[in-house]
């Protein structure tokens, strides 16, 4: 699977400006368009919202949309640069009434900043500690009505305490088939590429229900296309160019097989803990829980129990192997 980030000027070039320009997430649309017009026509600061979902979805996009929809400056961090309650002082004193500050993988923040981060959200103000012993003392700061946008790829983690401060929280989910197809539309006309529909079809099929998938795979086939065809993003000439990516039809890349394989050759159907499966596929845990599982398990191919995940008979059937004897009963647990 190519990087799931594309570079800033891809990224920039792609990105949607305003709702009407955003496809997909109706539901989380309909409730950002909602608070955002109700706080512009009281002249009001808008208040915190938490976009939780697996990466590549939109959730910064949407962030730049609340700041052009509401006239204010995005500030962007994320949680693991926010080290020290100093960090997050600096942060919010530079803010202006009304600024939005986006916080990305907002679960990641120190518990020690968290407990700054709630007075700052429900007070404004932040009260520092300076010091230590006996001398310690604190000073109040004051700041501005600003608003606070998180995002999470992972809302387990995030503390009860922290949550309740969010006036919204909305997940965003893997896109359908017909909305990749748009997006993938979209960006290949802002890009000047030519694609016909079956090609785009085929790259929304590979695409993990991901639109920065769908962006980074619109780039490698369009490259693909000038030299190994006459410029035109075609079915088969998308199909060429993803195969030579070792994405497959079902939009599994070669570590998702890797996954499915070991689990079904190596374990033998046997549940597997995902600190085991690490080791044996030679990736970081937090890679396969926040990139790999998700849309195995959404997809149907993968299960948790409470054994450890096991296969589905799709993967079985996919990888073209019977499943084990008493695979049906694990799956029934």
């Amino acid at each position: 699977m190519p990087d799931t980030k594309p570079d800033d000027k891809l990224d920039a070039a792609l990105r949607p400006q305003a709702f009407r320009d955003f496809t997909g997430q109706a539901k989380t649309l309909e409730r950002l368009q909602v608070m955002t017009g109700a706080a512009r026509a009281r002249g009001d600061v808008l208040n915190h919202i938490l976009l939780s979902g697996p990466p590549g979805l939109g959730k910064t996009t949407l962030a730049h949309i609340i700041g052009q929809e509401m006239q204010r400056q995005v500030r962007i961090t994320s949680g693991p640069v926010i080290e020290r309650p100093g960090d997050l002082a600096g942060m919010l004193t530079n803010l202006e009434s009304g600024d939005i500050l986006f916080i990305d993988e907002i679960h990641r923040i120190p518990k020690t900043v968290e407990e700054y981060l709630y007075s700052a959200m429900e007070d404004f103000r932040i009260d520092i500690l300076l010091d230590q012993g006996p001398n310690a003392r604190s000073i109040r700061l004051d700041i501005p009505r600003f608003t606070l946008v998180g995002a999470t790829t992972r809302m387990g983690l995030l503390t009860a305490p922290l949550r309740s401060r969010f006036t919204l929280q909305t997940r965003l989910d893997y896109y359908s088939r017909n909305d990749l197809v748009k997006i993938i539309k979209r960006s290949c006309g802002l890009l000047g590429v030519t694609i016909d529909d079956d090609g785009a079809c085929e790259i929304a099929g590979r695409a993990r229900g991901t639109p920065r998938i769908a962006n980074n795979l619109i780039a490698f086939v369009r490259d693909f296309a000038q030299q190994r065809s006459d410029g035109t993003i075609t079915q088969h000439t998308a199909a060429d160019a993803l195969e030579l990516l070792e994405i497959d039809i079902h939009g599994l890349d070669e570590m998702d097989k890797r996954i499915l394989k070991v689990m079904a050759v190596h374990y033998a159907g046997r549940p597997v803990g995902i600190s085991t499966l690490a080791v044996a596929v030679g990736e970081e845990q937090h890679t396969i829980e926040e990139v790999h599982e998700p849309y195995l398990i959404q997809e149907g191919y993968l299960q948790r129990t409470a054994q450890g995940r096991i296969l589905t008979p799709k993967a079985y059937a996919i990888l073209g192997i019977s499943p084990p004897a008493g695979q049906q009963g694990l799956l029934e647990l």
